[in-house]
């Protein structure tokens, strides 16, 4: 089933574990390598892991961006990391996206990794960072009410 956003972007979905080879390639899950073909966008995300857009929809995150004033202090500072970071990459014909260097530092990127579909984002973690992460947050999802959530329709 193919599962869209508002505006078409891709929805992506589910936890995959490739490994990193020593070339600093990553596997792209199977069932994202049709949306992110035609290239990716690989930046810095929060919590240390690493956000894959689809290129037209780093694009249209850029234009969200870019309508924040340069008054803001807290948006010149998100997209000076946002975009000082950004890198984009082409998988290869087997699937295969090269995660550069620095990016795979700051998410502490060795071996072992998770990808996740993160809706309209795939997110790369390091294995131990996300489990992690998600021991923590579960617990919080299991409790979690709709007060405290964004409008849900």
């Amino acid at each position: 089933m193919d599962v869209r956003a508002k505006g078409g972007a891709a929805v992506f979905l589910g936890t995959h574990t490739p490994k990193l080879d020593d070339k600093g390639r990553l596997f792209l899950p199977a069932k994202f390598r049709d949306e992110l073909a035609g290239g990716v966008v690989i930046t810095k995300g929060q919590e240390r892991c690493l956000y894959v857009f689809p290129k037209a929809d780093f694009a249209r995150r850029a234009e969200e961006l870019q309508n924040t004033p340069l008054t803001a202090k807290s948006a010149r500072d998100y997209s000076r990391v946002f975009f000082a970071s950004a890198s984009d990459e082409l998988p290869d014909r087997q699937g295969r996206v090269t995660v550069p260097g620095p990016l795979r530092q700051y998410a502490g990127l060795d071996r072992d990794c998770v990808v996740i579909g993160a809706n309209t984002r795939v997110e790369i973690w390091d294995a131990e960072a996300w489990a992690s992460y998600e021991a923590e947050q579960e617990q919080r999802f299991a409790e979690q009410d709709e007060e405290g959530l964004p409008a849900l329709h």
